[in-house]
């Protein structure tokens, strides 16, 4: 899972680059539900996390500015994507208003330093639940699971599941978690490369059939060139939760934010915010994980 999250943290940035430009192409600075509805006067026990920040008035949220999709700097200077969203709408639930937030970028390698400082109140950055960091860290979540996935050109029907590249040229990043899944796993005969944006080409010639990693990495490249790629399937290969950061064993807190994500299931808040930023790409709309209440 470490080298999961390290080669995603090193490739990110290529594909998060190549979007701002079609970005700025286009005019727009990424897609947004627009700014939720604040609790009027929202009431928690005293002298929880809830209460002082709703007190506050502000909370400072941790996410990613380089992750397409998820969050990634806008032309305005703010993040937008799916983990922007959620963010929002929790902010909303404590009765702040999106304008008072702070945003700070985090990246994989600071993100639980970041919360153990206190310099975040929480973090949102596609951060993958796992053992090592719930010693540091506790989470609320999972609120959504990314995985495994195929970039293939957007004429090529031929390759829908991982089982179809057998035998088949793939290209990923050398020494990568991605690379040893498809080789070991499904029999495809690797192309190694530096970086996934050096796979693009040898895709576009189709030198390869196809190119993996995390498909929100994947999905950033079809949104940058839906002309020239698609995801080969909504569906993923592996499993990696995505949990939201909070101080370690604040239980209330971690339990009451629970709560919300489960509410904006219900209520339409978690498909809204899917199908304004990541569903753009990623069609299946996805079903809010089962909560570990731990």
């Amino acid at each position: 899972m470490m080298a999961f999250m390290t080669r995603r943290t090193s490739l990110l940035v290529a594909a998060s680059a190549a979007l701002a430009l079609s970005l700025s192409a286009c005019g727009g600075g990424g897609s947004s539900t627009g700014n939720p509805s604040v609790a009027d006067k929202p009431s928690f026990a005293a002298n929880s996390t809830m209460a002082k920040l709703s007190s506050a008035g502000k909370i400072t949220i941790g996410t990613k500015f380089d992750q397409p999709l998820f969050g990634q700097k806008g032309l305005d200077g703010k993040p937008v994507g799916f983990d922007v969203e959620i963010g929002k709408a929790i902010a909303a639930k404590l009765g702040i208003a999106a304008d008072k937030i702070e945003w700070v970028e985090t990246v994989s390698a600071n993100r639980e330093p970041f919360i153990e400082q206190a310099r975040v109140d929480i973090v949102v950055a596609t951060y993958t639940i796992n053992d090592a960091r719930k010693q540091k860290v506790s989470f609320a979540g999972p609120y959504y699971e990314a995985g495994q996935a195929l970039l293939v050109n957007k004429d090529d029907s031929s390759i829908t599941k991982p089982e179809d590249v057998k035998g088949k040229k793939v290209c990923s990043v050398t020494g990568s978690t991605p690379a040893k899944t498809i080789v070991d796993k499904y029999g495809a005969e690797l192309v190694p490369a530096a970086n996934y944006t050096a796979c693009l080409e040898p895709l576009r010639n189709k030198q390869v059939v196809a190119v993996t990693t995390d498909n929100v990495i994947l999905a950033g490249y079809v949104d940058k060139e839906p002309n020239a790629f698609k995801l080969a399937s909504d569906q993923t290969f592996t499993k990696e939760p995505y949990g939201i950061g909070l101080k370690k064993d604040d239980t209330e807190f971690r339990t009451w934010i629970n709560d919300q994500l489960e509410a904006f299931a219900k209520d339409g808040t978690y498909k809204k915010a899917w199908e304004a930023t990541a569903g753009k790409v990623i069609k299946t709309a996805p079903e809010l994980p089962a909560i570990n209440r731990y």
